[in-house]
């Protein structure tokens, strides 16, 4: 099996990663969104389901016994100490099952959707890292319509996103997602194009 070409895609929380992220599984990249990986770890029962309940305790279970992400992340937006926990927890199982579905792969274009890419180390496993940017106000707004939260909720959980700043100089694009959707998609294909597969993997 050949080893895919990996790119790294990731931004703070409703950047609009997944929009790009559909953007170029249409171009032909095969998508890990490292979100639903972890989304399949937490399934109740699981070694990191237990991690997770045994950290936080009850009340961070639903009755059906999956965790309810909503009280996890009222929790650990409000405090950096429980988000540094949960992110000790969740990173190592996460990049190792990452890793593992690259594996799998036998070459092409693969694209690892990831907030936490750069501080949970896959960004080491990229070829190339694209950062997806939007405003903060926009990202406030989104996290309204998508997650149902009031404004004080979304505005606590883009706070206490990283800072953008260090990670400029680690990624090869910037995708500004501030505009349309067009604005968007023509800075994708204009990346893509840019890309260079046969460069040598890092």
């Amino acid at each position: 099996m050949n080893r895919p070409f990996v790119l790294g895609l990731t931004g703070n929380i409703a950047s609009g990663k997944s929009t790009v992220l559909a953007m170029l599984t249409e171009l032909g990249a095969v998508p890990l969104d490292a979100d639903a990986v972890y989304h399949e770890l937490i399934v109740p029962g699981a070694p990191l389901w237990r991690a997770i309940r045994d950290r936080f305790g009850e009340t961070i279970v639903a009755p059906g016994g999956a965790i309810d992400r909503r009280a996890l992340g009222a929790l650990v937006f409000a405090d950096s100490a429980a988000l540094a926990d949960l992110d000790a927890l969740t990173h190592p199982a996460v990049v190792a099952a990452v890793r593992d579905r690259l594996a799998g792969l036998d070459g092409g274009i693969a694209v690892v959707d990831a907030v936490k890419l750069i501080e949970s180390g896959m960004a080491q496993d990229c070829d190339r890292v694209w950062l997806v940017v939007s405003e903060p106000d926009q990202q406030v707004e989104r996290l309204m319509r998508r997650n149902g939260l009031s404004r004080d909720e979304a505005e606590r959980r883009v706070a206490a996103q990283p800072p953008l700043a260090p990670k400029l100089p680690l990624v090869d694009a910037v995708i500004d997602n501030s505009g349309t959707l067009e604005a968007t998609r023509a800075q994708v294909e204009a990346a893509w194009r840019a890309l260079s597969v046969s460069a040598t993997p890092r």
